[in-house]
């Protein structure tokens, strides 16, 4: 209990001289490089992300139709986190959690918003402390979009995304290179469309194909005598839906998991006709979401066989038994589950990542290889593991915490997770929700309504018990644990002990860098 109270006071005492401006990069940040508690050297540590990658999407979380034999080789050699979620669902906010190893409202993005140009504790800084060498190559959604925040080398793919004047991805120019007289986006579907195509190029033009090569050929020519901490972000399954035909071919439309749709879920289904390509909600039928799915699925194998090649490279060089790997996604896709489709929501199609990791030989803990824990885990446990892994000094300020510990066995563990998203697409869509990975709890900020669901007997979320009497109990639990978390924000979202309908979004908390500077985009 006392080192609770302490890490509770470093955090609170931590964000009051942030907020001030008094803290530098590397406030609060490792004191050096500490003792491994295994013994040995620090070891590489390879990040793997995908961009709107749903965590049910693994042969290793029990999907039976899609083929990821690279991700479960992972998997087999390490441990499953199957309760793990991203508390913001959308590419923007989900990164500085990740960045920063803080929640919402403590690193400031309460939904899709710019990212801050600098940040008082990031993750790049911390680990270039701890005396690693630094890589990042593919999607990073950061702004400025060519800002290093600490990586010595970085190769970015923004999938076309121009935020400054004259910029210009890595990816693309390599392509103009490679391909002058071709256009990257010849295959004719968007960045947030429903529909699914392959590849209208060359196979070897794929932004999957060179974000995974460029990561080969990054270890190929490591030979620095640091450790490198190597981040490798795909820009897909993220739409456009695009695999390679080859991929497509993979996978048969009848073989596609229907979507789910509880009844809860009717009043999303009307849209506009034709649909729009980028809409958000809509019952656009089993047959379209099938033909997404075959796409989404395609682009998840792409991925998984590109991943295969990384660790066919570690292999080579001698590396895999000095380099921990953990896969995860920012967010996932909804693919039309209650009619839905792309992210920002509560539901387990959006708001629950893949999380994996393995750790070296040396680090021992031979028995949890190949398990599965089931302990709420989240975006912001990223940069604390890694801290740990290192053998640095996890900051108190932190509220993420090691993943590792719970590799270990080691003390108690969060009871659950907090979730959620200021207003986007519609200003309905604007909620706050928790859950423990057997329980969800959903506050819709617009208009004050609630759904509850019970993960263990209905884990597609189909029947909301928020107005079952029998489980009146469950939601005022859950209601007080809710009120209890944002209670630190203020009378403008809890007021009397009650939590307060708040039908304006609030993009940034107060404890965002320069927020008065902030900017949607």
């Amino acid at each position: 209990m006392g080192e609770e109270i302490r890490r509770v006071v470093s955090r609170r005492e931590f964000l009051r001289v942030a907020a001030a401006g008094g803290l530098g990069v590397y406030a609060g940040g490792c004191a050096g490089v500490g003792g491994l508690r295994w013994g040995g050297k620090r070891p590489n540590i390879l990040y793997l992300m995908a961009d709107q990658f749903r965590g049910d999407c693994m042969g290793c979380a029990g999907n039976e139709v899609i083929k990821t034999p690279h991700l479960d080789s992972i998997a087999k050699e390490g441990v499953v986190f199957s309760k793990a979620y991203t508390s913001t669902p959308s590419c923007t906010p989900a990164r500085s959690g990740i960045l920063t190893g803080l929640s919402p409202w403590h690193h400031g993005m309460l939904g899709y918003g710019r990212v801050a140009q600098k940040y008082p504790f990031e993750l790049g800084y911390a680990m270039r402390q701890a005396g690693y060498y630094l890589g990042a190559i593919g999607k990073m959604h950061w702004f400025p979009q060519k800002l290093h925040r600490g990586y010595h080398e970085l190769l970015v793919d923004e999938s076309g995304r121009v935020e400054t004047k004259g910029f210009v991805s890595d990816y693309r120019l390599w392509f103009q290179e490679q391909a002058a007289d071709l256009n990257p986006d010849a295959t004719g579907i968007g960045w947030n469309d429903y529909r699914a195509r392959a590849y209208a190029l060359p196979e070897r033009l794929h932004p999957t194909v060179w974000t995974g090569q460029q990561a080969v050929k990054f270890i190929e020519e490591y030979h620095r005598e640091e450790p490198f901490l190597l981040k490798v972000s795909f820009a897909r399954p993220h739409s456009p839906y695009d695999p390679p035909q080859r991929f497509m071919d993979m996978y048969r439309e009848e073989d596609m998991p229907e979507p789910m749709v509880g009844e809860w879920a009717a009043k999303h289904g009307p849209h506009k006709e034709p649909p729009p390509a980028g809409l958000w909600r809509g019952d656009l039928g089993i047959e379209q979401a099938k033909r997404s799915r075959r796409g989404y699925y395609g682009s998840v194998s792409f991925i998984d066989e590109q991943i295969g090649k990384i660790l066919k490279a570690l292999k080579k060089r001698g590396m895999m038994e000095n380099t921990l790997i953990v896969f995860f996604a920012d967010h996932g896709d909804m693919l039309g589950d209650h009619n839905l489709w792309r992210k920002t929501y509560a539901y387990e199609g959006s708001a629950r990542v893949p999380m994996l990791l393995r750790w070296p030989r040396g680090m021992g803990m031979k028995g949890k290889r190949g398990s599965t824990i089931d302990k709420p885990v989240e975006l912001r446990d990223i940069l604390p593991t890694f801290l740990d892994a290192a053998g640095a000094e996890v900051p108190g300020h932190l509220d993420g915490e090691s993943m590792l510990r719970l590799v270990r066995g080691e003390g108690d563990w969060r009871e659950y997770i907090d979730l959620e998203h200021d207003v986007c697409y519609s200003r309905e869509n604007h909620w706050n929700g928790l859950t423990d990975g057997k329980f969800k709890y959903i506050f819709h900020a617009f208009d004050g309504s609630e759904q509850l669901f019970d993960m263990r007997n209905d884990p597609d979320e189909l029947c909301d018990l928020a107005g079952v009497k029998e489980h009146e109990a469950v939601l005022e639990l859950w209601r007080g644990r809710m009120v209890e978390h944002l209670s630190e924000r203020g009378e403008e979202y809890v007021r009397e002990g009650k939590l307060v309908v708040r039908p304006k979004g609030l993009l940034y908390s107060p404890l965002f860098p320069k927020a008065k500077e902030a900017k949607k985009i």
